[in-house]
């Protein structure tokens, strides 16, 4: 929105023409979400706290969680408030990739938003049903697959790169919709399985949205894409902005859901979150790369799958609770020790993932 003032200006004034520039508008998007949320975070927290927006604990878990019970929740709107403003303000309103990624991620959120107001405001343990949860899922997931498809030019651009090997990629065609599908759908419900302990998954998606920030800018840049080996995409690097956006609302959301939170986000932020880094992933053809760099996701989702098969099959568990988080806690670690574990573990899986643009 303000990039159609500043160029409007650059004709007054050609100092203006320096917000053409991505570098300039990423920092400019960071500080923005980052001003809203930290601005907006308190006030909103009052909101739920008077509402009695409040976190239900189970019981079955690890005891020290119990004193969580009545933290106010659903504070993943402030992340979806702080993306969006910082968005629209910052990038160019007219690049389809935008408004794809902006409108998946808020899309997720409406889901995650419905599922909590069923639990928290009309006190339904089950609240959205699974069914349609997955239903509408489904629905967007393949909208923004879709939307992906057709607006790719280049044979590139619905390729699956395979990271680390040098010019080896494989021609996916109408599959790419599926394959988009299941990592915008698989990258949300990761996502929303990790967040269970404060800040553990928030900075995650902060480490790894900063990283794709980064395959963005060169992805978009074709003498830097060509140096690197990576598919140059056009129009691509405006997602940059929305990447920046994502930290600053992030690391401004962790301000409050630090240890111990004073809120938490809810299925409204873990569901877009994940979505927002799935789609990105996707735009920039990176998805295996994001299996890396989000490993603590994937790990924890595993975590799920395994317990629930085994419990199936032979009736017997085999960590003492899933998501994998919770077992470490029942292992006698302290709720800090674990996180603090959880993001240095992301941080080296982030640089693992980055290395993938010079390991070829």
């Amino acid at each position: 929105m303000l990039l159609y003032l500043t160029d409007w200006l650059a004709g007054l004034d050609s100092g203006f023409s320096v917000f053409r520039y991505l570098t300039l508008r990423a920092i400019l998007g960071v500080l923005t979400a980052l001003a809203i949320a930290l601005l907006v975070g308190r006030p909103m927290i009052r909101r739920l706290r008077a509402y009695k927006i409040g976190q239900t604990v189970r019981d079955d878990g690890p005891q020290s969680h119990l004193s969580k019970s009545g933290t106010p929740t659903m504070g993943g709107a402030l992340i979806l408030v702080a993306v969006a403003i910082s968005t629209l303000l910052w990038a160019d309103l007219g690049n389809h990739y935008v408004w794809i990624v902006l409108l998946t991620t808020l899309a997720f959120g409406a889901i995650g938003l419905v599922d909590d107001y069923k639990k928290l405001v009309q006190r339904d343990p089950r609240g959205l049903p699974a069914r349609w949860k997955y239903l509408w899922q489904t629905v967007f997931g393949f909208v923004a697959a879709v939307a992906l498809y057709v607006s790719a030019s280049t044979p590139a651009e619905t390729a699956l790169l395979i990271p680390y090997l040098k010019n080896v990629s494989i021609q996916l065609g109408p599959w790419f919709i599926l394959l988009t599908y299941f990592v915008i759908v698989g990258s949300s419900n990761a996502v929303n399985l990790t967040d269970g302990l404060d800040g553990l998954a928030i900075m995650p998606t902060v480490l790894v949205a900063g990283a794709l920030g980064l395959f963005v800018y060169a992805s978009g840049h074709a003498e830097i894409a060509d140096y690197l080996l990576i598919p140059y995409v056009a129009d691509v690097g405006e997602l940059v902005i929305f990447c920046a956006a994502l930290v600053g609302a992030g690391l401004g959301f962790l301000w409050f859901n630090a240890y111990p939170a004073q809120v938490f986000m809810g299925d409204v932020g873990a569901l877009a979150l994940g979505a927002a880094l799935g789609t990105v992933a996707v735009a920039v053809r990176q998805e295996l790369v994001l299996f890396v760099m989000g490993g603590v996701f994937v790990v924890e989702t595993i975590s799920v799958m395994l317990q629930v098969m085994s419990f199936k099959l032979t009736g017997k568990r085999i960590f003492r609770m899933a998501p994998l988080h919770h077992h470490f806690e029942l292992q006698g670690w302290p709720e800090p020790r674990v996180i603090v574990r959880f993001w240095i573990v992301t941080v080296v899986l982030v640089l693992i993932g980055l290395a993938s643009l010079k390991i070829r």
